[in-house]
């Protein structure tokens, strides 16, 4: 059954970094390419990564691959600090500034594009929201809803627009195109992450309050990668049996 399309895609080269929406990607085993495959380790908390949470500010910072896709090596990393400078990862100057900013010791690790662990790439390999709850998300807030906020990978057009359908697919699968499969697992527990304006850093706690009231802090659904895969922007979604 046709469900809908796909509206975006994003990922994350970077974790807790800006997303970079791209037109198409492989969807691997682990999610999609590359998604969480740079990360920081907070030195102050051992084994720790440093996220939204501890440093809101890495949400302005913007990454994205240049080159292409290969699933030998990841293409290098740019990356567009707040204040417009631009740096590859693992420069140095990023490093510093980074942990002046954050008041914090830092570490890096780059991942491989076989392989991203789980942590890195939260709770399961992809999220998922709809254009219908975020829609409808707005009319509960009371206020323009930025979907970014929820840092999902795919975001879905609904051909019958009910808001939180997705939540009823629970054990189900999605096909996407012509080779992609996904199984939605369940929801995803939000935390302050959605407070922090994806384009300023600004937190309006008000909208996790909203969602923790009027949708028992769930917004967005995740899923486990069942067949990888090419996707594409424009890709129809159907509901299997």
């Amino acid at each position: 059954m046709l469900i809908g399309y796909i509206q975006e895609i994003m990922r994350y080269p970077v974790k807790s970094f800006q997303g970079e929406s791209v037109q198409k990607t492989r969807v691997m085993n682990y999610g999609l390419y590359g998604d969480r495959s740079h990360v920081f380790l907070d030195e102050t908390r051992p084994g720790k990564f440093l996220t939204i949470t501890q440093f809101p500010e890495m949400i302005q910072y913007r990454p994205k691959f240049i080159g292409e896709e290969s699933l030998e090596e990841y293409p290098a990393v740019e990356i567009v600090a707040p204040g417009g400078t631009c740096y590859q990862w693992g420069d140095k100057e990023l490093i510093k500034e980074i942990e002046r900013k954050s008041n914090r010791k830092v570490s890096l690790i780059r991942y491989t594009p076989d392989h991203v662990p789980f942590g890195a790439i939260e709770e399961e390999h992809i999220q998922l929201v709809t254009d219908a709850s975020v829609q409808k998300l707005e009319e509960i807030w009371g206020k323009p809803v930025d979907y970014r906020r929820f840092r999902p990978n795919l975001l879905l057009s609904l051909v019958h627009k009910a808001p939180f359908i997705e939540e009823t697919w629970f054990g189900r699968r999605l096909k996407i195109g012509q080779e992609v499969e996904i199984q939605l697992k369940r929801h995803c527990e939000r935390c302050m992450i959605i407070t922090v304006e994806p384009e300023t850093g600004e937190k309006d706690p008000s909208l996790l309050r909203t969602v923790v009231q009027h949708r028992n802090n769930y917004f967005g659904v995740y899923a486990s990668v069942i067949k990888t895969g090419e996707i594409h922007v424009g890709d129809e979604v159907h509901l299997l049996d």
